[in-house]
């Protein structure tokens, strides 16, 4: 089954939700670019994540860039998604191995460690909107919560999952995020921050065969949960050997010169979906 997401509100308004699966999209990427385990599980997350924030954003050409910039093995992971469900994204070490946690999990913390998560909205204006917080786990879902109650000032709930089979493949990846709405009553509230502490965690739902609607369903029970959206998801690349021929012509006189000067032909591969794309002498002669 294509992944997927769906969005809706809840206690007439004070909550909205977002859910999504996205088992395809994180085992697109992790034979992209030949992840590790702990490198699919956190670049999953992230993906995840940018599946249901990028339809947060009003506009179809608005653009979000989460990134994360860490002192951990992993380095550093960026994902890009927009309004339509499209997504993508990298991690720097895509080979970072640890050993698992006590209890058995990959250990996406200790591979991230310390570090600043940014979340960039590019929205057609002069500048972009830019939001930081500290990696206060490094677990990512709980960073993210962070994020949006102190950069946002939208208390959140995020709850983001990556299970992976024994050959390396992804069993199950998806989340939710469910965000109270200016005006919402504490008993709302309350009501929520219970019905959070006892549910499962959100990979777990996903192996019993529960999809968005029944882990939202499930979660708001009693809460009257209207279902507004459903747009499918997926990891899907914008580069082409035209936009990277572009930037190749944007580079200095100098630099080309360089590169035509070794009379050998390149190639250039995206870090996005890891797709290459050749160019000859003649052509870069041709560029300078």
């Amino acid at each position: 089954m294509s992944d997927y997401m769906v969005r809706g509100t809840a206690v007439n308004g004070e909550l909205r939700f977002f859910a999504a699966i996205t088992t395809e999209t994180a085992e697109f990427a992790r034979e992209a670019h030949n992840l590790s385990p702990i490198a699919t599980a956190a670049l999953g997350r992230l993906l995840t994540a940018g599946t249901m924030m990028g339809p947060m954003m009003k506009n179809d050409d608005d653009v979000l860039t989460i990134k994360i910039d860490c002192e951990g093995p992993i380095k550093g992971l960026t994902v890009t998604a927009d309004s339509k469900g499209n997504v993508r994204g990298y991690v720097k070490n895509p080979d970072v191995f640890l050993p698992a946690t006590p209890e058995g999990k990959l250990n996406v913390a200790d591979a991230l460690d310390l570090g600043v998560l940014s979340v960039i909205r590019d929205e057609g204006l002069k500048e972009p909107y830019v939001g930081q917080t500290i990696l206060e786990t490094s677990e990512i879902a709980e960073d993210l919560t962070y994020y949006f109650a102190n950069s946002e000032q939208t208390p959140s709930s995020v709850a983001l999952g990556v299970l992976m089979n024994r050959e390396n493949t992804v069993r199950k990846a998806g989340g939710f995020i469910i965000q109270v709405m200016p005006g919402f009553s504490d008993e709302t509230a309350a009501a929520l921050e219970e019905r959070l502490s006892k549910i499962p965690s959100v990979t777990t739902m996903l192996d019993e065969g529960l999809m968005p609607e029944d882990i939202m369903n499930r979660l708001l029970e009693g809460m009257d949960p209207v279902f507004t959206d459903k747009i499918p998801v997926g990891f899907r690349c914008t580069c082409s050997r035209e936009h990277t021929a572009d930037m190749l012509r944007a580079l200095s006189k100098e630099e080309l010169r360089e590169i035509v000067d070794e009379g050998k032909d390149i190639e250039v591969k995206c870090n996005f979906c890891g797709k290459a794309y050749n160019f000859t002498v003649a052509e870069l002669q041709e560029m300078l």
